[in-house]
C-alpha cells in the first residue's frame, strides 16, 4: 500500500514527466501531525570495524515530529532529534569513547538533529525526505530513502503509520575523524556508516 498512487489518464499516457500524483482515498485520511513513538521506533547505525566486521549500535532516546499530507507529499515534514548520550553498542568502554571529544562529544554537543526540506515519491511505497542533518556543529545535506509500512489503529485507539529505510553517510563530512591504522593495512573504523530507521509514529489528537 502507497502513501501516495500515481495514476496515469489519458491525456498524461504519453510523457511520463506530466503523471500526476493522486491521493488515495483511504490513505489521504492519514493526512495529519505525528509524533515519533520512541518505545516503538529505533534509530540505529552499521560501521565497519577492522576492515574485518561490523559494529552495530543505536541510540535510545530521540523524539520526533512528522507532518503528512496525503494530497501533495511535498508538503509533508519531519524532524527529529537524537540525543547523543543514549548511543549504544553494547560495549560500555566503546560508547564512552564515541560519546568523547574523540567522535561525538556528547557534553558539547549533546544532540544530532534532522531537519527535512522536501519529500518525493520514488517508488510505489518507497519515498525520499531530504533534508539537513547536523552532528556536532555541522550541518550538511541528507536524503533518507523510507518505505511506508502501512498504518493501523493500536488497541489504545490511536492512529499509527510506520516507516523504515536507511541512509549512507561518510562520517568525516560531520567532523567525527578520529582513526587508528591497522599494522596490516587499512584503518579501524570505516568513513562511512550506514543509518537506519525504523519509525512508529502516533496522530495528534
Amino acid at each position: 500500500m502507497a502513501l501516495f498512487n500515481r495514476k496515469r489518464t489519458a491525456e498524461t499516457a504519453a510523457p511520463a514527466a506530466t503523471a500526476t500524483l493522486v491521493a488515495d482515498p483511504a490513505l489521504a485520511a492519514l493526512t495529519g501531525d505525528y509524533t515519533i513513538d520512541p518505545a516503538h521506533s529505533s534509530i540505529g547505525f552499521t560501521v565497519r570495524h577492522a576492515m574485518v566486521t561490523n559494529v552495530r549500535g543505536s541510540f535510545a532516546e530521540h523524539e520526533g515530529t512528522l507532518h503528512l499530507d496525503g494530497s501533495d507529499p511535498a508538503a509533508s515534514t519531519a524532524n527529529i532529534d537524537v540525543k547523543i548520550d543514549s548511543i549504544d553498542t553494547g560495549i560500555a568502554d566503546r560508547d564512552g569513547h564515541l560519546k568523547s571529544a574523540d567522535f561525538f562529544d556528547a557534553e558539547q554537543f549533546p544532540l544530532m538533529t534532522f531537519r527535512s526540506v522536501g519529500v518525493e515519491q520514488v517508488g510505489a511505497e518507497t519515498y525520499r525526505v531530504t533534508g539537513n542533518l547536523t552532528i556536532k556543529d555541522v550541518t550538511k545535506p541528507l536524503a533518507i530513502d523510507l518505505e511506508f509500512n502501512g498504518a493501523a489503529t493500536d488497541v489504545y485507539g490511536a492512529q499509527r503509520v510506520g516507516f523504515e529505510g536507511s541512509a549512507e553517510i561518510l562520517r568525516s563530512e560531520w567532523g567525527l575523524t578520529w582513526n587508528a591504522a591497522l599494522e596490516t593495512g587499512g584503518v579501524m573504523v570505516s568513513d562511512k556508516v550506514k543509518l537506519t530507521f525504523d519509525i512508529s509514529a502516533v496522530k495528534a489528537g
